[in-house]
């Protein structure tokens, strides 16, 4: 029978069977796996996008998808949001202030045609390519590289979706002075930074004075969103496209990545980690 949509229950994680090939013999075993959902961005009534994602943390979702993709400028242009979950899928439904809600209706008419996951909302090859956001030269924000490799370390204890499952990304933003201050976490590696983005700003946290940390490659519209986030280092696990690298330049964003226990490469913006004297061994004479 199905489930009414009233009833429908999401869970980020379910326990499945499986046949396993171990040691030479078949074994039946249980594994964690990480769920996946439709998620439907809905806005005064019309729906913007559908993402498959990670059904927890949604409301962090919505509000950090609205800010990254430009829907809205700030918290403050959302009236109200409700998660509903549903046979088919989930529907954030978020209603926007005046006029930001109108701007959406006009801008919805307009647009050319539907669009991938990767750049929401985007009508054009020029738009796709488009600067969105450039950082602060003024912010004065700095890091050493044990700041670097300490900020990285912090977010290896704190995915436990990724720890049970080993089938998730995760976004961190960590501080000098606070550590690490949110992890979010989902299938999809976008959607991992939008929820992030939208617990700062549900938190009122201003990212500038801290580090935006991906366990994923990063590629352009990663150095979009980190870039409409405000932050002005990214810090990631795995490497950078060409496109992002020029990308984060043209933003002013400090792109550090293949950052791992031995080090770690800076491809843009280097003047925020401060140098450090390079030990020698000595002569003997």
């Amino acid at each position: 029978m199905a489930t009414a949509p009233d009833e429908a229950v999401y869970n980020p994680v379910l326990r499945l069977a499986s046949d396993a090939w171990r040691d030479g013999e078949w074994r039946r075993v249980e594994r964690t796996t990480a769920e996946e959902a439709p998620v439907a961005l809905v806005y005064d009534g019309a729906t913007e996008a559908v993402m498959m994602a990670t059904p927890a943390d949604l409301e962090d979702f919505a509000l950090g998808f609205s800010l990254n993709e430009g829907l809205i400028a700030t918290h403050a242009d959302v009236r109200a949001m409700q998660i509903a979950p549903g046979v088919d899928g989930i529907e954030a439904r978020i209603w926007l202030t005046q006029p930001r809600g109108a701007d959406l209706s006009a801008r919805r008419r307009t647009r050319a045609g539907p669009t991938g996951c990767g750049l929401c909302g985007v009508d054009s090859l020029a738009e796709a390519n488009r600067m969105r956001s450039r950082i602060d030269s003024s912010i004065d924000f700095k890091l050493t590289a044990g700041e670097v490799q300490a900020a990285m370390a912090s977010l290896d204890a704190a995915q436990p979706l990724g720890e049970a499952t080993r089938a998730v990304h995760a976004a961190g933003f960590w501080t000098p002075a606070l550590g690490l201050v949110a992890v979010r976490e989902d299938v999809g590696r976008h959607n991992a930074l939008d929820k992030l983005a939208g617990a700062l700003a549900r938190q009122g946290v201003a990212p500038a004075q801290g580090v935006v940390l991906l366990t994923s490659r990063v590629s352009v519209e990663m150095v979009q969103k980190v870039a409409a986030m405000g932050a002005t280092v990214l810090i990631a696990i795995s490497a950078p496209t060409a496109l992002a690298i020029r990308t984060a330049s043209a933003a002013g964003l400090t792109l550090i990545a293949v950052a791992r226990r031995d080090g770690f490469e800076v491809f843009t913006v280097p003047r925020r980690i401060l140098a450090e004297p390079i030990p020698h061994p000595k002569l003997h004479t």
